[in-house]
């Protein structure tokens, strides 16, 4: 089965107050050093696959690269990484290939590049169309920027591209998230993102939120009413635009999916190389193993592995049910029955979510109700409690 490969560029010109993820600024001295270590592990992919029990399959035809901001590295050192893939890898001649971009970090030389290395795909955070709310989470760019990268993508014969937006941004009204959602929609991208405020201890912003301080605008911030209000709308607004919602936070035009993220949600297998990179293999029928990177760079550089976790099949069963219903689809109970036998055991969480609003069933199919979409943690949490059967 072909490989989905991710690769994590954890640099960014400016550490968004929002951002939880482990990415952050660096000097660029940092950055030739840990491209050497990212082409060394994708070199060294056959031995990292048998090492965790896995057989190494070279196919590829999903190709993201994320971050951080990708596109903050030299045009040389993210060829480098491009080669260094199709030296060691047997990339589909229809390969997805996905670059995310911070608008504003998209020169020529950057734009050239991609075209002659196959780049098929961008993923642009824009975040808000309102420049006051960009802003205020530090981000660089303004909406003028936003339309200028979009048109020289579309020059270089680049048209599927990806806006990303958060909801429930400081200074976000209804008008001004009104306004993004129309936008988004008038440039005519055929994938959209919606991404709700996480508030954890995990981002300057969030642990302001938490302690109720005014630090980095976070009095602006719409309440969580609020922005669950925003989500729907543009559930709502991007379905009438005929960009249909297939995950809980993503929207397409049809034929528009991503198909390596797509890869996470069914469970077909990834590499990931980088800091805090994840990937999933299968061993066989029976089984998987998971395995991540460091988060911190400088254990990444340093040489440093991150442990492996081998997933039953019992696991892998729990797994089909928290993932899958991620997709407005839902899961196929029917599919499950012939794969793993039995569901008896998950037959109450089931029942239990749909008594409460949060499930409905369509046919073999269970999926997330509108309500269920607001509250699906708590929906997966219940999959992931049940009792496992014993198959």
């Amino acid at each position: 089965m072909p490989l989905g490969l991710y690769v994590s560029v954890p640099f960014c010109r400016t550490k968004c107050t929002f951002c939880n993820f482990a990415s952050d600024v660096f000097s660029r001295a940092v950055f030739a050093r840990y491209v050497e270590r990212v082409s060394g592990d994708l070199r060294n992919s056959p031995h990292l696959v048998e090492s965790v029990g896995a057989r190494f399959d070279p196919r590829v035809d999903s190709m993201y690269f994320g971050g951080g901001t990708p596109t903050v590295l030299d045009t040389t050192q993210l060829e480098k990484l491009f080669v260094t893939i199709g030296q060691n890898f047997e990339v589909d001649g229809n390969v997805e290939f996905t670059v995310e971009c911070a608008p504003g970090t998209l020169n020529a030389e950057m734009i050239e590049l991609f075209q002659r290395s196959r780049v098929n795909r961008v993923s642009l955070g824009v975040q808000s169309f309102v420049d006051e709310e960009a802003a205020s989470v530090g981000r660089l760019h303004r909406r003028s920027i936003v339309l200028d990268d979009l048109a020289r993508l579309r020059a270089a014969g680049i048209e599927n591209i990806g806006i990303d937006l958060i909801a429930g941004l400081p200074h976000q009204t209804s008008e001004s998230w009104q306004y993004s959602l129309e936008e988004t929609i008038a440039s005519g991208v055929p994938h959209v993102s919606v991404y709700m405020l996480e508030v954890d201890g995990d981002s300057r912003l969030g642990r302001e939120l938490i302690a109720g301080g005014t630090k980095y605008h976070a009095h602006f911030v719409p309440d969580e009413d609020l922005t669950a209000d925003f989500y729907e709308m543009a559930c709502e607004r991007l379905d009438e635009a005929g960009i249909k919602q297939y995950e809980i936070s993503n929207f397409a035009r049809e034929g528009q999916e991503s198909l390596h993220n797509l890869k996470y949600w069914t469970r077909r297998p990834y590499l990931g190389f980088g800091v805090d990179a994840h990937s999933m293999l299968l061993i066989d029928g029976e089984r998987a193993v998971r395995f991540a990177t460091p988060e911190s760079l400088e254990r990444f550089t340093s040489g440093d592995f991150g442990g492996v976790t081998t997933i039953s099949r019992e696991t892998s069963l729990e797994e089909s049910f928290f993932l899958g219903l991620r997709l407005m689809r839902g899961v196929n109970l029917r599919e499950l029955v012939t794969e793993y036998g039995s569901l008896e055991a998950f037959a109450p969480a089931v029942e239990e979510s749909i008594k409460d609003g949060l499930l409905e069933r369509e046919g073999d199919f269970v999926l997330l109700t509108a309500r269920g979409k607001m509250l699906s943690n708590e929906v997966f949490e219940r999959f992931i409690s049940a009792p496992l059967p014993g198959i």
